[in-house]
């Protein structure tokens, strides 16, 4: 299904009803959409779908409605809930819906051709990004001022800036390279899905996972959502509040994949700067493959990064849902293990 995670399909959905199937988590990482990194950091796939099946019933308990249905306990295969599981687990059990291709011909893909062929129960082909702070690297800083965000900068700072309220963007989902939309772009996108609902449960999802955060003792920057489309209904989808798919901070300190992202731009600079070019040759040719296009391929990281990287991913873990799911340092001591990379 992705780069990090696999779709095990047990019923299939069709055009009138939604199936049954899970999210088998891998130790697999991506950064800067290139999909599957050339190692693996040890124990990251069984702490995402730890930290997401935590927020699926956070969520559940906020009337948030979801696709999650439990995980599978390690031991006896049974489909749990989190807190029954003999161990942390690492498959998500969901509801499944449609996700028609997405045609590109002539330079363009063809949304008309996905909601064809989606029936009553699909995915909404949209990423739903919500935003609490402005962190260094956050592609916001490229899209407009601080004054456009109610901020009283005249140039972005070089540390992260609080928003006074959250932002919420929509961006394209199946597209080979994702792009921001307008909110009017956004509403032809997501079909029967309407638009408001979208933003209301972005905000939903970004309070839960916040003030879940700040228990913890991390500060929850930004994140995303993704949504299922259910006979009038719309669900959250996919994993949320994750340190994959969200940017959390402790101290000074990025939490996340960020931390991947950033380090990648230091240590394999030539490779960074070809997957740029080749995403920009791709956008002037009106080709949807980038990746064919890019003339360098990534480098492992260093063993010592891994592994303070895999001690981040389980440490932080255990800070966030309170429990020792994983054998790993206390969440102070890995993250000033990643701080000194």
């Amino acid at each position: 299904m992705t780069s990090v995670k696999d779709l095990v399909v047990e019923d299939a959905p069709t055009r009138e009803e939604p199936g049954r199937g899970r999210f088998a988590f891998t130790d697999d990482y991506s950064v800067f959409d290139w999909g599957k990194m050339p190692d693996t950091i040890p124990r990251k796939g069984a702490a995402l779908c730890t930290m997401g099946a935590y927020n699926f019933e956070l969520l559940e308990l906020n009337h948030v409605p979801t696709h999650y249905t439990g995980v599978k306990d390690p031991e006896s295969g049974e489909t749990v809930e989190l807190g029954k599981a003999s161990a942390a687990p690492t498959e998500m059990v969901i509801d499944l819906v449609q996700v028609p291709d997405l045609p590109f011909a002539d330079g363009a893909y063809d949304y008309d051709a996905y909601y064809e062929e989606a029936g009553t129960n699909y995915i909404v082909p949209l990423e739903i990004v919500f935003r609490n702070t402005v962190p260094v690297g956050s592609s916001l800083r490229s899209r407009g001022t601080p004054g456009e965000y109610g901020l009283d900068y005249e140039e972005w700072p070089n540390g992260p800036v609080t928003l006074p309220e959250p932002v919420v963007e929509f961006s394209t989902k199946y597209e080979e390279q994702d792009r921001y939309l307008s909110r009017e772009e956004a509403d032809r996108v997501a079909g029967d899905a309407d638009v408001d609902r979208l933003e209301e449960l972005a905000l939903a999802v970004n309070h839960v996972v916040t003030e879940q955060a700040a228990d913890a003792g991390f500060d929850h920057q930004d994140g995303k959502i993704e949504c299922a489309y259910v006979d009038g209904e719309i669900r959250v989808a996919d994993v949320v509040g994750t340190f994959d798919e969200n940017r959390f901070a402790y101290g000074d300190q990025q939490v996340s994949k960020e931390v991947v992202r950033q380090y990648y731009k230091r240590y394999d600079p030539e490779w960074v700067e070809a997957v740029s070019a080749a995403k920009a040759e791709a956008d002037e040719r009106g080709v949807a493959d980038w990746r064919g296009l890019c003339e360098e391929s990534p480098d492992p990281l260093p063993e010592d990064v891994i592994d303070a990287v895999a001690d981040l991913y389980q440490a932080g873990t255990n800070a966030y849902t309170g429990s020792d799911w994983f054998d790993a340092p206390d969440v102070e001591a890995a993250v000033d293990a990643v701080r000194d990379l």
